[in-house]
């Protein structure tokens, strides 16, 4: 397997703009030397196999969703209120939904690993250990409302998300806001 470290990312970059594009069906790895704008070829050289180019996928989504260390420390400076988790929560759905290629793959990731067990065992760990940092960050800050509202909220902003994904003219933005909020006011008691 090749080792250039620039080329398998842009690889695997491809091969999410193709499970977006395309749904799992289209992951080919000549689909993925297409939008790579490489040779036939090339991804056949940088991964083992179709299962292996998926489970590279899952690590590189989530790689590229992680906020950067300006977004925390700049959460960190919040005042440790509800209106403060409000605000967190439309960044982190407006972060999220920039990156709508990486949604979208995640989704057919989802769906594939409902045949492919090891992929499946995989998104789980990184799902679970995603949330976990999320609840011990939001616990740790002193940011009010408890685990079970972090995994209340979690569950349904991904279903917002996943809306303003694939119906976009179910809720327009300023009701997906709205609803944000209406959803953090619901969870999330004040001290």
């Amino acid at each position: 397997m090749r080792q250039n470290p620039e080329r398998r990312a842009a690889l695997i970059d491809a091969a999410i703009e193709v499970l977006a594009g395309q749904g799992a069906r289209g992951l080919t790895f000549r689909a993925v030397d297409k939008e790579a704008g490489v040779p036939v070829g090339t991804a056949s050289n940088y991964f083992a196999n179709r299962d292996d180019l998926l489970m590279q996928v899952n690590g590189r989504v989530f790689e590229r969703l992680d906020p950067d260390s300006t977004v925390i420390d700049a959460s960190m400076a919040l005042p440790r209120t509800r209106a403060s988790v409000d605000r967190l929560l439309h960044e982190m759905v407006e972060r999220l939904t920039a990156f709508p290629s990486g949604q979208l793959a995640m989704l057919e990731l989802r769906l594939e690993s409902a045949r492919r067990p090891e992929l499946r065992a995989a998104i789980t760990e990184q799902v679970r250990a995603n949330l976990q940092e999320n609840i011990d960050f939001h616990l740790a800050s002193g940011l009010p409302g408890d685990a079970d509202s972090v995994v209340l909220l979690y569950l349904a902003l991904n279903g917002l998300i996943v809306e303003r994904l694939t119906l976009p003219d179910l809720f327009d933005e300023a009701r997906a806001n709205a609803l944000i909020t209406e959803l953090t006011e619901r969870i999330i008691q004040n001290p």
